[in-house]
């Protein structure tokens, strides 16, 4: 099949509504997983052992368990018991939920990578738990967690298209829409390939100058 450059352009204002919403998704579900993941790390710190035991559990069930089969529970399950939710919340809490257990290990490293005179002087100058944490830890524990942070998000990004097993119309499925009602798959799948490489060129040269700013952080 020859490559067909009016018929690409025409799909391109299509096609650009859902990678719209696949930058949406990614965005959203990184807030969710940079916030769950610290809780998670933290918990898992918890002095009462049956409440990090219980959080080591569900991160580790999380993390063993497919995004896709986690998407579907969600998106198709919850409804059987009375939780209904829209298809790009549900996408957004199941990739955000998925990569918040990635993130508490690399909270987790950060965090214990921090001295423990740190923490002990921070007791030493009575300073309030909130305040050890927000003045003391993660100040220096942060930095360096922005590498792997970034490659789990360039990660996610690259996992958008299962969205569209739970009708989320964001990039892959406007192109499978597009191809099934025009029996051209060429041009479409293409200029999909080309929109996840521009923005995965672009997140790979950030992130080597992130690992140069701050540091190497080894995969979790």
């Amino acid at each position: 099949m020859e490559w067909d450059w009016e018929f690409a352009r025409s799909i391109l204002p299509t096609l650009l509504q859902g990678f719209r919403i696949t930058l949406l998704a990614t965005f959203l579900g990184a807030i969710v997983a940079a916030v769950l993941g610290l809780v998670f790390a933290i918990l898992r710190r918890s002095p009462n052992r049956w409440l990090a035991r219980i959080t080591g559990f569900v991160v580790e069930f999380i993390r063993g368990t497919p995004l896709l089969v986690q998407l579907y529970f969600i998106f198709y399950v919850l409804p059987d018991i009375g939780i209904s939710l829209p298809a790009l919340t549900a996408g957004v809490i199941g990739m955000g939920l998925h990569y918040a257990t990635y993130a508490a290990e690399v909270y987790r490293g950060g965090i214990e990578a921090v001295p423990r005179g740190q923490w002990e002087a921070a007791r030493a100058t009575n300073l309030t738990t909130r305040q050890t944490w927000t003045h003391v830890v993660l100040p220096q524990a942060v930095p360096p967690m922005i590498p792997a942070m970034a490659n789990y998000l360039l990660a996610m990004f690259k996992e958008t298209p299962l969205l569209s097993a739970i009708t989320v119309v964001e990039l892959m499925n406007q192109a499978k829409s597009v191809a099934n009602s025009s029996y051209r798959y060429v041009e479409p799948m293409t200029l999909v390939g080309v929109m996840f490489l521009i923005v995965s060129v672009i997140s790979v040269i950030a992130l080597r100058w992130l690992e140069r700013r701050f540091g190497r952080i080894p995969r979790q």
